[in-house]
């Protein structure tokens, strides 16, 4: 039995739709809700309807109007009202920007002699090769 395969056209957006979605906040044809300290420009929908979120001149992500309560794209907590779910959504990117600026630092030589063997990846053997410990280490050592 052979499989039939349906492939339908995808309606192209025109350039006009693509203009009034990425209006920015200070666009007079932008409907904009302010919140304290943020300004909410909307995007599209009806149900949830879209925010795009601006603190200063930067774009934080998005928020949902829905009928019953507001919500943000990341995380999936109900809030009763606009201000709520922008300050989580802010919230949310400062602690995914804290993280990110936080390098975990590569393990030194003496940290490396504490893992098990079984434990240790290629580059970790080839770092400990070239491990010379410190004159008070190799008192230690000797010990």
């Amino acid at each position: 039995m052979a499989q039939t395969t349906i492939i339908t056209p995808v309606q192209e957006q025109s350039d006009e739709s693509q203009e009034k979605i990425l209006l920015s906040p200070a666009d007079p044809n932008a409907e904009v809700m302010e919140v304290p300290g943020y300004k909410l420009v909307y995007i599209n929908g009806a149900c949830p309807r879209t925010y795009r979120v601006y603190k200063d001149d930067s774009m934080l992500g998005l928020v949902f109007q829905h009928i019953t309560h507001w919500s943000n794209a990341v995380d999936k907590i109900r809030y009763a009202n606009p201000e709520d779910a922008t300050v989580g959504l802010d919230e949310f990117m400062e602690m995914a920007k804290i993280s990110t600026a936080i390098v975990q630092q590569p393990p030194t030589q003496e940290e490396l002699l504490d893992k098990e063997f079984d434990a240790l990846t290629f580059d970790e053997w080839e770092q400990l090769k070239k491990y010379v410990p410190t004159p008070e280490i190799r008192d230690l050592l000797a010990a």
